[in-house]
């Protein structure tokens, strides 16, 4: 059987609007967004892969996002996250 518990956060307020409306637009609950979050770092099925790296499974919640976005095949990844970090940090 499984049992819900009620559980109180204190969180930036800003925060938590970003996060309803992350949840709303994917229409799925606040509480079962961050229970998926949750499950995901508890379980941590963390297994030593050939290159030595880390291997963690795929929460449902990021399997519906994938493909969600359609980049250009001349893409930098790289070079958007370091436009991305200079912005955040200014």
């Amino acid at each position: 059987r499984i049992m819900n518990t009620k559980l109180t956060l204190s969180l930036d307020d800003i925060v938590i609007e970003r996060a309803k409306s992350y949840a709303k637009e994917r229409r799925i609950s606040l509480s079962k967004m961050i229970e998926s979050y949750l499950t995901s770092v508890v379980n941590n099925n963390v297994n030593k892969g050939e290159n030595g790296g880390r291997n963690h499974e795929i929460t449902p919640l990021v399997k519906s996002l994938s493909g969600v976005i359609k980049l250009d095949e001349n893409f930098d990844e790289k070079e958007a996250y370091g436009i991305h970090i200079i912005e955040k940090y200014k």
